[in-house]
């Protein structure tokens, strides 16, 4: 990744959302307390104003009340013309364009920081549309630096050629934080805490940008989706594996090479089920096992 040049223009107006799903309560619970005490967001050089962004969803503790709010801010729904039926969330994202961009415009906010979390056991995760972001690039290694035993991975979200729908997508410049696991509708203290001082260190580091830290080229680590994968199924559509329980936690521990191995030894196997006797009790699915990693080396 290249430097951030010197000098340049600062980032003045900052937004912190979150609730943009309305069950992952630490977005959620940072939010509502940054409306009463909006201190904690200000730095000498600016503000960032905090965003409830789904108070609908919310108040329902759900991820959305009638379509995902972080889908929804494409060209298509936020240029077309409102009518009554529309979803929920749509005119939501309608009018968080107009609060925090309109989107691509010179108007729009400088940075949104979207706070998210995940079931799912990723740790700290850093999301951004791409590589060509280079002040989100800078963000996210200066997190990884801070922060060394949190592993922070970096996930480039936007497919090649895709439009950008994501909330943080309004602003100039947007990263979304994903913190896990947590269930959802449930608040850990632990992941709360991380979230709040990862936003803390996330406005540091612009309030540092804006000063004019020279911040160096480097090379680091990220992820982009390559394909989608389900798991094997039944012609009725049921589940016909799951993942064996050794292999479990250590999935996202995986290296490119084992992965590769794993996905290999699927193809091979193909999880077709063997005719069942007539009468007979259902065959059991097909697991995932740790011999995976061995049978294609």
């Amino acid at each position: 990744m290249c430097s951030l040049p010197v000098p340049r223009e600062p980032l003045r107006r900052v937004a912190v959302t979150g609730g943009t799903h309305g069950n992952e309560m630490s977005g959620v619970y940072l939010a509502r307390h940054w409306l009463q005490a909006p201190a904690e967001l200000q730095r000498l050089s600016f503000s960032a104003v905090p965003v409830l962004a789904n108070p609908a969803a919310t108040a329902a503790c759900r991820r959305y009340v009638d379509h995902d709010l972080n889908r929804a801010f494409t060209s298509s729904f936020l240029n077309s013309r409102p009518t009554p039926d529309d979803p929920y969330e749509v005119t939501r994202a309608r009018e968080l364009n107009q609060l925090l961009g309109p989107k691509a415009s010179g108007r729009a906010f400088d940075f949104v920081l979207d706070l998210h979390n995940t079931t799912a056991n990723m740790g700290t995760c850093l999301i951004a549309k791409s590589s060509h972001e280079v002040f989100a690039m800078h963000l996210c290694r200066h997190l990884q630096l801070q922060y060394p035993e949190l592993s922070c991975q970096v996930f480039l979200c936007q497919w090649s050629g895709e439009e950008s729908y994501n909330l943080d997508s309004v602003a100039k410049n947007g990263l979304a934080l994903e913190l896990g696991p947590q269930p959802q509708g449930v608040l850990r203290a632990d992941i709360f805490s991380r979230m709040r001082t990862l936003v803390a260190t996330v406005l540091d580091f612009i309030e540092l940008f804006n000063q004019g830290t020279a911040f160096p080229a480097f090379e680091m680590e990220a992820y982009r989706p390559v394909g989608v994968m389900d798991f094997p199924r039944t012609d009725a559509g049921n589940l016909a594996g799951t993942v064996h329980p050794q292999l479990q936690r250590r999935i996202p521990e995986c290296r490119r090479r084992t992965w590769r191995r794993i996905l290999l030894w699927i193809q091979q196997r193909g999880f077709r089920r063997k005719p069942q006797p007539r009468g007979g009790p259902p065959n059991p699915p097909t697991v995932l096992g740790p011999e995976a990693l061995d049978s294609t080396a």
